[in-house]
């Protein structure tokens, strides 16, 4: 499909009372979830990556309170963490996205990689079976705590800003492919937030691809495109099902940095493919002064600390 056309619909489906349901339906049967088992699998493969990253750092996943930003229509990573032993995990959304029949197809996967979810969080395999079998007994029902024995808490609609937690509730605040997604205000509300959310020594882990999304709708365009259009022009093309605030890698590192994070982890690094793609194309004013190797970048992982004091 056309890059313009998917934006012009989804455009249109965000200011319709019953667009919300229809765009779901849409994306079952033509878009990004009409392979679920793909996209579940893929968010495995971004947890266990998570869960390493993190332990590169001293931290760990088994006993942790954990917070996700961004819950989306099913919970693969919650349940990877209560899986891996968390003590407990909030997941907010701003909207009630969560839909059972792929929470089942979650679990139904999750059960085919059972020892990958013991080596990353470093817990026996026979302790992520038992909790395992617990998911089985209670897969028909529609509340992620009815699933984990209380673990997993799903609070939605909530600003995870907001998520009605206690100062220092939580040892992890992380999310999956979410900030690219956020107002930039917003994300420094949520930074200021996660500070008083977290204990002393707590950790921020947000994993962003900051590309252009209608590239995976559109092959004829790449994930840098967007850059191509000035704040105006971006506006209209911007949606509500699909917004994208255009934030480069370094801009997002530096926000947690500027609200006071110490950066342990920084993945972001310029690919040769995406600095041809940049260099034979003209972007908009508003990104000409960014440096070819940092506006390129349309991937990053980063993991900040909350001070201990």
């Amino acid at each position: 499909m056309h890059w313009r056309i998917k934006g012009l619909l989804q455009k249109t489906l965000g200011v319709l009372p019953w667009g919300e349901p229809l765009h779901y339906r849409l994306q079952r049967k033509f878009g990004g979830m009409r392979n679920p088992r793909r996209e579940i699998l893929l968010k495995i493969d971004d947890w266990e990556l998570m869960a390493k990253q993190l332990h590169t750092v001293g931290a760990d996943i088994r006993e942790a309170r954990l917070m996700e930003v961004g819950s989306g229509w099913y919970p693969a990573l919650p349940l990877a963490c209560y899986l891996g032993g968390a003590a407990r995990v909030y997941t907010c959304d701003l909207n009630r996205l969560l839909k059972p029949d792929l929470m089942r197809l979650c679990i139904g996967i999750l059960g085919e990689v059972l020892p990958r979810v013991a080596m990353a969080c470093q817990v026996p395999l026979a302790d992520v079976q038992s909790r395992y079998r617990r998911l089985l007994a209670a897969a028909d029902a529609t509340d992620p705590a009815d699933l984990s024995d209380g673990v997993i808490q799903y609070r939605a609609p909530a600003d995870a800003a907001d998520p009605g937690l206690e100062d220092g509730a939580v040892d992890i605040i992380f999310s999956n492919s979410v900030l690219e997604h956020v107002p930039p205000d917003a994300i420094d509300r949520l930074h200021r937030a996660s500070l008083r959310l977290l204990r002393p020594g707590g950790l921020i882990f947000h994993s962003v691809n900051c590309g252009d999304h209608y590239a995976y709708a559109d092959p004829k365009v790449h994930q840098l495109n967007y850059l191509r259009f000035t704040d105006r022009q971006w506006a209209f093309w911007n949606n509500g099902f699909l917004y994208q605030n255009r934030l480069r890698a370094h801009q997002l590192v530096g926000a947690a940095r500027d609200a006071g994070f110490e950066m342990l982890l920084d993945t972001s690094h310029a690919r040769p493919q995406r600095l041809e793609q940049l260099r034979a194309m003209t972007v908009a004013p508003e990104f000409a002064g960014i440096p070819d190797e940092k506006l390129c970048i349309t991937t990053v992982d980063f993991i900040g600390r909350k001070p201990l004091a």
